[in-house]
């Protein structure tokens, strides 16, 4: 088994002691091979995950790069004046507010020295919490759009025919999602073994970031563990013959018999098996030391497919089955970039689409070196986006940008919402869950996320929200009350996830909004400000707009709460748990708000049309959410080149699902990667 997890490359090769004997322990005792093996197994295995990182040539490919740069021109011209004219009163050289000052800025350079003091002031501008609302001399909309503007491409951005970087992904573990469906496609089990395994770290929002998917030993036990009960429910240990189940008869699909050897069959399984299990072409070297394995357990007394079983329980701890690798021919070097092999890449597009392992046409794509091709990738994009498998996006994607998985940690008081069950709660998810594949589904406009007049329910959740004329579990398509609904902001889901146990919460809500529709981050609040709660107790104020607008009276507190309160105050017509409401203890509803730049609007209507204004944000949004979920890591500033691609091309086709889909999968990131370390 030793030699049956040990690594190689195309150039150079490193391998631990193989053989048989490895596994031989100094002992008379006949013990079960399995045990005999399982600590050397362990052992071994952990040193190849070592190894896995050892070049092999690529070639690679160049997409066209996005054009928006911070040119030198627009700060003369548009930064260095409103700066002098509307910052430097309270940001001068003498007593600097916040012990900022900007009166020695003179060029573009001083912005990226000061990276850390311009990031938090981006910010703020983006909110408009800056200059405060009480400044004699404001910015006009044209001013503060064109510094902020190119703050944005200053530090988020650069210039893309001048930098060429394709990024690196982190080594990736599967996660227990993509554990579990892999071993259902890979052995047509669907078994679920990793519900069992500790939970998966998150990292940027979602739980397939390399960086942050660690292999601690009580997974690395559990890996054994699930190896051994897969292996004994998918293949029989003694031969049983035409009424094997079909699992074991898809893997041991031959056997030894007098025209045949026991080598000679052993390598027929698993010169099927391993290609598949480890995502990639596999060598005669490497299907030789599973066929010693077999060999060795048939010498013991063993059967063929006790043997083979035990060959099934080295791939699933082998590091090529729980990793997703991909190589590099200049490890060490960040500037040498070259394109995925086309098994990487069947193994990228499976992952991200399906998030379990590449199926047949792709592996047969990947080995005929065709996937790459930009036809053939279209092509199977429609394919993919069309397979049922592909509700892994919803499932996956959706609703962890959506914080979903969080309405299960919320938990509205009984005494005041009764009407919350467990049945309701899985109703809210299924709904948004629904209302997302639709729209994946049927290729509709992204821009559907903020204002779709439809949603999907069933007779409880229709209750909930007072439509009439439905009736029954299932789940069906309504058209929603133009007054009331619109989107995915007004599910219940959402509206719930966002508020306190009691009462409905303006400031979560605003804040959701900002982080998952407007992509505004806001700076973090100040340790030494009370809460809003405490405020109220010590102020004595008797409404939420009165006790807000007293936290707001604070400098530091209003330059946030400006943007995040009126966004809250727009959806202060649903309670607590979704439900549509005019009055909140015994007064009417105030849903009237104004943003920062002075839109106006009366009730979540009003405020979705707001907000679907913004619709480029949104699409740089959820294409950054997007890309940093193919990828299985963060986004970095070189990134931007392709995102700016992607969401041009989203404005001219409508937002379309499949164009950002197809725009992440033709990007440079996608398709290419570069050596490890800090680029110069």
């Amino acid at each position: 088994m030793v030699s049956l997890l040990e690594l190689r490359s195309r150039e150079t090769v490193l391998r631990p002691e193989s053989g048989p004997d490895a596994c031989r322990r100094p002992t008379t005792q006949r013990l079960p091979i399995a045990q005999t093996c399982r600590t050397v197994a362990a052992i071994v295995a952990t040193i190849s995950i070592l190894l896995v990182l050892l070049p092999r040539a690529r070639s690679a490919t160049e997409p066209a790069p996005a054009q928006r740069v911070a040119t030198d021109e627009a700060f003369e011209a548009d930064v260095l004046p409103v700066v002098q004219k509307h910052c430097a009163r309270c940001h001068g050289e003498d007593d600097p507010k916040g012990d900022v000052s900007f009166h020695d800025l003179r060029s573009p350079e001083q912005v990226l020295q000061n990276r850390e003091t311009w990031e938090k002031a981006f910010k703020l501008l983006g909110i408009g919490g800056m200059p405060p609302k009480r400044s004699r001399r404001r910015p006009t909309r044209d001013e503060q759009e064109a510094l902020t503007q190119w703050l944005d491409l200053k530090l988020y951005h650069v210039d893309c025919n001048v930098v060429d970087d394709a990024g690196r992904v982190t080594i990736h573990r599967l996660n227990r999602t993509e554990y579990n469906n892999t071993i259902r496609d890979l052995l047509g089990a669907d078994l679920h073994p990793a519900d069992d395994f500790p939970s998966d770290d998150v990292g940027y929002g979602f739980n397939n970031i390399g960086d942050v998917l660690s292999l601690p030993p009580l997974l690395f036990e559990k890996y054994l563990d699930a190896s051994e009960k897969i292996a004994a429910a998918v293949i029989r240990a003694e031969p049983i013959g035409a009424d094997a189940p079909e699992t074991h008869r898809r893997i041991v699909f031959t056997g030894p018999s007098e025209q045949k050897t026991v080598g000679q069959a052993a390598k027929e399984v698993f010169g099927r098996l391993m290609p598949r299990a480890f995502r990639r072409g596999v060598d005669d070297v490497e299907i030789d030391r599973m066929v010693k394995l077999v060999e060795f357990a048939t010498g013991r007394g063993d059967s063929f497919e006790r043997g083979i079983q035990v060959g099934l329980q080295a791939i699933l701890v082998s590091p090529h089955f729980l990793f997703r690798i991909e190589y590099d021919p200049q490890s060490g070097n960040a500037e040498a970039q070259h394109r995925v092999s086309d098994y990487e890449l069947a193994s990228r597009l499976s992952y991200f689409l399906w998030s379990t392992m590449p199926d047949d046409e792709l592996f047969r794509l990947a080995e005929k070196r065709k996937l790459h091709e930009s036809d053939v990738l279209n092509e199977q994009i429609a394919r993919m986006l069309e397979d049922a498998k592909a509700d892994a996006l919803v499932e996956n994607f959706a609703s962890q940008w959506l914080n979903l998985g969080n309405l299960s940690e919320v938990t509205p008081d009984p005494k005041l919402f009764p009407q919350f069950t467990p049945e309701l709660r899985a109703d809210m998810v299924r709904e948004t869950q629904t209302f997302a594949r639709a729209i994946f589904r049927e290729d509709r406009s992204l821009l559907d996320f903020l204002d779709a007049d439809f949603t999907f329910v069933n007779q409880r959740l229709a209750k909930h929200y007072g439509f009439g004329g439905v009736e029954g579990e299932k789940f069906r398509r309504v058209s929603l009350p133009g007054s009331q609904r619109a989107g995915v902001l007004t599910h219940a889901s959402i509206l719930t996830l966002t508020s306190n146990p009691n009462r409905t919460s303006l400031v979560r809500r605003g804040k959701w909004i900002l982080d998952n529709v407007l992509g505004l981050q806001l700076p973090e609040p100040p340790a030494t400000v009370p809460s809003l709660e405490d405020g109220a107790k010590k102020s004595g104020a008797s409404s939420l707009r009165e006790q807000l607008k007293l936290h707001r009276a604070n400098p530091v507190c209003a330059a946030c709460h400006d943007i995040m309160d009126p966004l809250g105050f727009g959806f202060e017509n649903f309670d607590a748990i979704g439900r549509w409401r005019q009055t909140s203890e015994g007064m009417p509803v105030d849903s009237k708000g104004t943003l920062p730049g002075g839109e106006s609007f009366n009730g979540p209507i009003e405020l979705l049309q707001i907000l679907k204004r913004r619709q480029q944000d949104f699409a740089e949004l959820l294409t950054g959410k997007m890309l940093t979920y193919a990828l299985g890591r963060g986004l970095e500033i070189p990134d931007s080149c392709a995102v700016d691609e992607i969401v041009a091309d989203l404005q001219e086709h409508d937002y379309r699902f499949s164009v950002l889909v197809g725009g992440i999968v033709h990007s440079k990131p996608f398709l290419m990667r570069r050596g490890e370390g800090a680029k110069k």
